[in-house]
């Protein structure tokens, strides 16, 4: 599979957390799609603020220690995560960060002990992004059973951790949605007038919004009742438009206006 390819197909996994920003379904859409990209078993989610100051903001998955694992974390094993020093050195950048691969040997016997042997978790990565005083930490787990990731679910991993760090941010920014509204309509607020949505065609709407509810190709073409070739060509000329060449690119720009615009 091409690069290109492979980096959309792992983006469109993660359509269903990103419609459930700022609702209660958030944590098992994040689990689930996380599974679908990469098969991770479980995900945690801190928030680090000042140098002494971190909170479990979000624990789903297999490991039935999540909470005492997050308690413990923030109460001082946060002090002595190796990634930390990479955390904080990029306070400055508002761009997402990728934290280095796993290894055992990184971490403390007491931190080996109580986040790993007792929890049964044989492989991790992790991302993380800054927004003003506070960082968003994401972690994706496998335990015994999972198996270490392979080299292409950590591929996956990385190309979806930019996303993912950012609708984690979004979700715990703002307040909770009405769990009857409408999640599409996140989506559809975005292309009604908001550059540079607004510069593309009514058809062209209609695909890219299609796209990022995590559509294929085939399944736009059968719901707008168009060839595959017309949904095809309508997709290269809204990229064309917008000036970007991939669903991933796409995804950045519907997120970062969901941040700046405060949409539910």
């Amino acid at each position: 599979m091409k690069a290109g390819a492979f980096r959309d197909r792992a983006i469109s996994d993660i359509t269903p957390a990103v419609l459930a920003i700022g609702r209660s379904s958030f944590p098992q859409a994040l689990i689930g799609a996380l599974r679908q990209v990469a098969d991770v078993g479980h995900c945690m989610v801190f928030s680090l603020a000042g140098e002494r100051q971190a909170d479990c903001l979000l624990d789903a998955g297999n490991i039935p220690i999540g909470r005492d694992l997050g308690a413990a974390y923030s109460g001082h094993f946060h002090l002595s995560d190796p990634n930390r020093d990479a955390i904080f050195e990029a306070q400055a950048d508002a761009a997402p960060i990728l934290l280095p691969n796993f290894a055992r040997r990184m971490y403390s016997d007491s931190y080996r002990k109580i986040f790993f042997e007792d929890s049964g978790i044989v492989d991790k990565c992790a991302t993380a992004i800054w927004l003003e005083d506070t960082c968003f930490y994401v972690n994706f787990y496998r335990i015994t059973s999972q198996g270490r990731f392979t080299r292409d679910e950590i591929r996956r991993l990385m190309a979806v951790a930019p996303a993912v760090s950012a609708a984690v941010a979004r979700h715990f920014q703002q307040e909770p949605a009405a769990e009857d509204s409408d999640p599409l309509q996140r989506l559809k607020a975005l292309f009604a007038g908001a550059a540079p949505f607004a510069a593309l065609t009514g058809r062209e709407k209609e695909v890219c919004l299609r796209i990022l509810s995590g559509l294929t190709s085939e399944a736009i073409a059968a719901e707008l009742g168009i060839s595959l070739h017309s949904a095809l060509t309508y997709r290269k000329r809204a990229y064309d438009r917008l000036g970007i060449s991939s669903q991933n690119e796409l995804f950045a720009i519907a997120l970062r206006l969901m941040a700046s615009r405060g949409l539910n």
